[in-house]
């Protein structure tokens, strides 16, 4: 486990009465630290995300290896209850928990009508979105987020991840 997610389990999950198991790493994703786990039965997909230079917002990655080889987005019927992000810079720390259900109607993970993708950027509360389609995602993903500081909000927490 890695630093960030060490720390959300002993300062957020511990607290909220969430309790990792079966905690495999994805080895194809490790420059994001990329992991899958049950958390309270659960089946979580986490990654942490990247700060790029030119650009506001963290990247990261979303994507599966198929049977033939190449790179394809998750689809509505793989093991996915939430995929949790973890974002950090020098003085800030956080944490995204977005629903199968909402990373589906947002086109991120594929149906059979649509194409999902395979890497997207997500905006916490601190960066300050530069045009409108960063406005426009930040609005919604900030629904989804939290802050990981000495007032952290638990309930929060605990609702974000009984909501599907």
């Amino acid at each position: 486990m890695d630093d960030n997610l060490n720390k959300i389990n002993n300062e957020v999950y511990t607290k909220c009465g969430l309790k990792i198991s079966d905690f495999q790493i994805e080895h194809e994703s490790k420059e994001y630290n990329a992991c899958r786990f049950d958390l309270n039965g659960q089946k979580i997909i986490s990654r942490n995300s990247k700060i790029t230079p030119k650009k506001v917002g963290q990247f990261v990655t979303f994507w599966k290896r198929n049977e033939k080889g190449p790179i394809e987005p998750f689809e509505e019927n793989d093991p996915i209850d939430f995929y949790t992000v973890n974002v950090r810079t020098e003085n800030d720390f956080g944490q995204f928990v977005f629903p199968k259900s909402v990373l589906i109607k947002k086109g991120i993970i594929s149906t059979t009508k649509k194409e999902g993708k395979r890497a997207f950027r997500v905006y916490p509360n601190w960066d300050i979105a530069k045009n409108k389609q960063a406005e426009r995602t930040q609005k919604w993903q900030l629904e989804y987020f939290y802050i990981i500081n000495d007032a952290i909000n638990l309930k929060k927490v605990v609702k974000l991840y009984t909501t599907e």
